[in-house]
């Protein structure tokens, strides 16, 4: 039996192109663009592979998108290097 909640793609995920780079994004958004579970996002912002999210306030963490935008162009100006 699936869960809709797990299946559900979340909308800031669906509209990350229009996000402002101001705009910050919780773990599952993180999780979506990599294609990585929570456990392998955290263990790759551990290894400086994944930018640091930001704590907001107590309980919250987010990322930022213009720093995940950077990151991923960084990451594909290194595949193309590759190829």
């Amino acid at each position: 039996m699936s869960n809709a909640k797990n299946s559900a793609v979340h909308p800031a995920l669906k509209n990350f192109d229009e996000l402002p780079d101001a705009a910050n994004v919780p773990l599952a958004v993180v999780c979506g663009i990599y294609g990585c579970s929570p456990a392998t996002a955290w263990r790759r912002v551990r290894s400086g592979q994944l930018v640091a999210p930001h704590r907001i306030g107590s309980r919250t963490t987010r990322w930022n998108v213009g720093e995940i935008r950077n990151a991923l162009k960084k990451m594909e100006g290194r595949h193309e290097l590759l190829s």
